[in-house]
């Protein structure tokens, strides 16, 4: 890149899209490529801007983000992409920067970015660094329960809760889905944490626009040995070391009181992880704590591509 690095949102008027685009507005260090109102569906309008920018961000549903991927010839262009289609695709950098160690120099050195999910990247920052530790070998069986606000669901789920059908007072309340246990975030998430089975994962979208928690109980039984509070919030805290969006928060030794609040870090690319324990019945609870829009999207695309443009992470984050 020389001179202000060119960006590009395909997708703009999504949820994802319009807020990476309103974080973007205001930033003198870079040139946002934006495309008439008119044009923004058109193939090849939509085709040059993705050719000529130095970063394209696809805010698009997977199939559409599949073929947006097609459209490029330019070889010098650098893609994340905050759909699920290329997450598990071993030719895609994974864009969890507080990963491992080595995550920043991969997606520094990758042309293709896959930005995690909202669930998933709670949950892999929650048992990845159990099993990079050995404390599990990623075997044992792991079940995750998240709870989110509907705006994960778009601008059609949004529309549902926010307003009331015809004939009626009363909007959408909350309600458990991917019934079958199958949702798409699974497999992002076996591969990522480094587990050799699929978790079980039930996720609850509640009656808040934004705002998410990602519960993941801790198997201490299968692994045949003590551990101890201290264990688990060494691991993390070591895992974690200087991170500046990560905080450890031990539920028992802390301010945080009675109740976790989903919304708390609304607005911000702020992740905690809580720790909940009972040492007495050696039962453990981890809890990751974030914005669904934040963290578990936008947040986290701006954070990678300011690490792309080498700028502090923070950078329009604050």
């Amino acid at each position: 890149m020389t001179g202000k690095p060119t960006i590009f949102i395909d997708g703009e008027a999504g949820t994802t899209g319009l807020q990476i685009s309103d974080m973007l507005q205001t930033r003198n260090d870079i040139d946002l490529i934006q495309l008439p109102y008119r044009e923004r569906k058109t193939r090849i309008s939509r085709k040059n801007a993705i050719n000529t920018a130095d970063i394209v961000i696809l805010c698009l549903p997977d199939d559409a983000a599949k073929d947006a991927v097609s459209l490029l010839e330019n070889s010098d262009t650098t893609i994340i992409d905050a759909s699920s289609a290329h997450r598990t695709n071993s030719n895609w950098s994974y864009g969890f920067t507080e990963y491992d160690k080595s995550q920043r120099d991969k997606i520094k050195s990758s042309k293709r970015i896959s930005n995690p999910g909202c669930y998933a990247i709670g949950a892999v920052s929650i048992i990845h660094p159990l099993v990079s530790s050995g404390l599990f070998d990623g075997s044992e069986a792991f079940y995750i329960h998240g709870l989110s606000g509907y705006s994960g669901g778009g601008k059609n789920l949004i529309s549902q809760f926010e307003q009331a059908p015809a004939g009626s007072s009363t909007t959408l309340s909350g309600y458990d889905y991917a019934l079958n246990l199958n949702h798409k975030h699974v497999p992002e998430i076996k591969l990522w944490s480094g587990v050799t089975e699929d978790p079980t994962f039930l996720p609850t979208v509640g009656p808040y626009k934004q705002g998410m928690l990602v519960h993941v109980p801790l198997p201490l039984w299968q692994i045949g040995k003590k551990v101890t509070a201290t264990d688990i919030r060494e691991i993390y805290s070591e895992h974690y070391k200087n991170e500046k969006f990560i905080k450890i928060v031990d539920s028992n030794y802390s301010e945080v009181g009675q109740s976790l609040s989903p919304q708390a870090l609304n607005g911000s690319n702020q992740l905690h992880l809580h720790l909940l324990y009972n040492q007495e019945k050696s039962q453990a609870i981890m809890v990751a704590q974030l914005d669904n829009l934040g963290k578990g999207a936008s947040g986290q695309c701006i954070q990678t591509l300011n690490l792309l443009i080498g700028v502090e992470e923070q950078t329009g984050l604050t």
